[in-house]
């Protein structure tokens, strides 16, 4: 790559590029932080300026960046393959890793597709579900074509993924584009939908849950949920024994549980997935993001026997699952995702993770007692804070203030690279961040939030 001047990265990319989640008029005003290149719990932009990367570069990065081994074996299958169709092929990779995580997911989930995005996986899932009731050989079956899933849910950007979506900030633009859902409240504990005192709740949440299933089981295909931790709604942790009674009632009433493990999976709560804490098994599981540990676009949807069976037959049924994806099973991504895999067992990783929750769980305790901080929800290495201006009324900064984003700019100025959601400041840290990296993520945020929203919040 040429070696351009910083200010002339600047001009293209305000001139080309149209950022994600992004407003850009605001873009356009302010400097850009260009990202030239990364080393362990570090990013570095065009300028060499040095930043922890307290959101893992979108939740993603799990050994670090530039890990030895991963970029071994990825430049070892690009001197095999580059890639090679899914489509009636195979290719070597894919195939390992499949037998991988099967191993490694909870037990029954046998069978493995392939795609490049947290959305299609999701996506995939979705239709997997549909199309097996309305193959499952029974009339009684065929009625269920809806979904059930969460008030304040975030599943991906797709058609699909925004229909069982539940954000409207995000998704009610495109109201009329979506296929209908049933909504469930959200175990949203600081702002309870169902008006219940945490301290004190039966979780009537889920007993909304049990009660909708009641009355439309015979029309549901599936609950679509992220176990335990409602990530781009702001970190929303579910009361303990949320999910499995979930799990109990999809059960109870014959309803898929498809279990969004696109961000809480590979090590984001303490455990390899999100599931494993209530030693729940659904019956689809979606995986991306750490699947790679950061590296390449890589997803898969994994489904049980009992779901895959339903999808065989003679050529003339036209049972196939008529899906696919270019790069799906690419082998390069593959390739990495292996060597995650390897370093997770390696490094004996899940282990060493729970000192390092302690220090965050700990860690985090002194941010309650700010001025402007309502919430404090964690689950492992995944945190969230939310933001308010009174305690009392849990009411927020008029967003004219922008208080998120100056306290962004302002943990940036300290070499930290934050992101929030809405009024919420996340955290998402490199799982091998060291402890004394993990304690400076917490003391900038702290410093940050403290001066944005104590000294600067009106101005």
């Amino acid at each position: 790559m040429n070696n351009y001047k910083p200010e002339q990265l600047e001009q293209w990319d305000k001139q080309y590029v149209w950022h994600p989640f992004t407003q850009m008029r605001q873009w356009q005003k302010e400097k850009p932080l260009i990202i030239e290149k990364g080393e362990g719990s570090y990013l570095f932009d065009v300028e060499g300026n040095k930043y922890l990367d307290g959101i893992s570069s979108l939740w993603v990065t799990v050994h670090g960046h530039r890990k030895e081994e991963i970029n071994r074996a990825i430049t070892d299958q690009l001197d095999k393959l580059a890639h090679s169709t899914l489509l009636g092929q195979a290719n070597v990779p894919s195939t390992l890793l499949a037998r991988e995580l099967v191993g490694i997911t909870p037990e029954g989930l046998n069978k493995v597709f392939y795609s490049e995005s947290g959305s299609t996986a999701v996506e995939i899932g979705l239709k997997i579900a549909y199309q097996y009731w309305q193959q499952k050989g029974e009339e009684k079956y065929k009625t269920k074509r809806k979904f059930v899933s969460l008030l304040n849910a975030y599943h991906g950007d797709t058609i699909g993924s925004v229909s069982v979506g539940g954000m409207d900030l995000f998704h009610k633009i495109f109201a009329a584009l979506l296929f209908e859902t049933v909504h469930a409240p959200s175990p949203y504990c600081y702002r309870c939908p169902m008006h219940q005192n945490k301290e004190t709740c039966s979780m009537d949440c889920v007993n909304e849950m049990d009660s909708l299933l009641a009355q439309h089981h015979h029309e549901i295909a599936g609950v679509v949920i992220e176990p335990l931790v409602q990530g781009a709604a702001g970190m929303l942790v579910a009361p303990e024994g949320y999910l499995a009674k979930v799990r109990e009632i999809c059960t109870r009433y014959n309803v898929l549980l498809i279990a969004d493990e696109v961000a809480v999976g590979f090590g984001r709560t303490g455990k390899m997935f999100a599931c494993n804490h209530e030693n729940v098994i659904p019956d689809i599981m979606c995986l991306a993001k750490g699947i790679t540990g950061g590296y390449l676009p890589l997803a898969a949807t994994m489904t049980t026997d009992e779901i895959y069976n339903a999808f065989l037959g003679e050529v003339d049924e036209c049972k196939t699952f008529y899906h696919g994806h270019t790069y799906t099973g690419n082998p390069v991504a593959s390739a990495a995702a292996l060597a995650n895999l390897e370093l997770f067992e390696r490094d004996n990783l899940i282990t060493v993770l729970q000192e390092k929750v302690s220090l965050f769980t700990n860690g985090l305790k002194r941010f309650k007692d700010l001025q402007h901080v309502g919430d404090v929800r964690q689950k492992g290495l995944m945190a969230g804070i939310e933001i308010v201006e009174n305690k009392v009324t849990k009411e927020p900064f008029l967003v004219k203030y922008n208080i998120p984003h100056r306290i962004v700019l302002e943990a940036r100025k300290n070499s930290l690279i934050i992101r929030p959601l809405d009024n919420v400041m996340v955290l998402m840290p490199i799982l091998s961040m060291s402890f004394a990296e993990l304690q400076q993520v917490l003391d900038i945020t702290y410093a940050a939030i403290r001066k944005v929203t104590e000294e600067e919040a009106l101005c």
